[in-house]
């Protein structure tokens, strides 16, 4: 793709967060180049409101889909779904699973919310989510559930390491 077949959109959203990060990209076609200054604009608050400006304009799926779910455990739990929205459908299957699942975690670690444990609850959890919470959660509860019925040999073997 040359520089010519890049939205307006796109190009305005990638001279702004230039701008805004101090760092430059060859091209505005280059995914690669795009990618770079996006990780620049994640690593800073200041920027975020053109970086989700500039994952709205984004053609390329995947780049966009990969900047949204590097940003959603930076940006407060109401503005997740704002970032997965800015989406197109076809690719925003993992990052809205990955905001629910951000948001059980959090629920879990402030014992805001302890769901009826139980084998098929468990089983809906995702690897990452499993992990994470047997490294984050203190509930005996989701830990014995985990340590019983999670997912592999290492997400048990944890769990029941976590209950001591």
């Amino acid at each position: 793709m040359a520089d010519a077949e890049v939205s307006p959109e796109l190009r305005a959203a990638v001279r702004r967060l230039e701008t805004l990060t101090g760092q430059r990209v060859s091209g505005t076609a280059d995914g690669h180049a795009r990618w770079e200054l996006y990780r620049a604009a994640l690593a800073s608050d200041a920027a975020r409101p053109a970086l989700l400006t500039a994952v709205t304009a984004e053609a390329d799926g995947a780049l966009a889909s990969a900047v949204v779910g590097e940003v959603l455990e930076r940006v407060p739990r109401a503005e997740r779904g704002a970032w997965v929205d800015a989406l197109a459908p076809a690719v925003r299957a993992f990052c809205a699973r990955r905001t629910d699942e951000l948001g059980i975690l959090e629920d879990l670690r402030a014992g805001t919310r302890v769901p009826e444990l139980g084998p098929g609850l468990v089983e809906g959890w995702s690897d990452w989510l499993q992990l994470r919470i047997t490294a984050e959660v203190s509930d005996p509860a989701v830990l014995r559930a985990l340590a019983e019925s999670g997912r592999t040999k290492r997400i048990r073997r944890t769990a029941a390491e976590a209950l001591g």
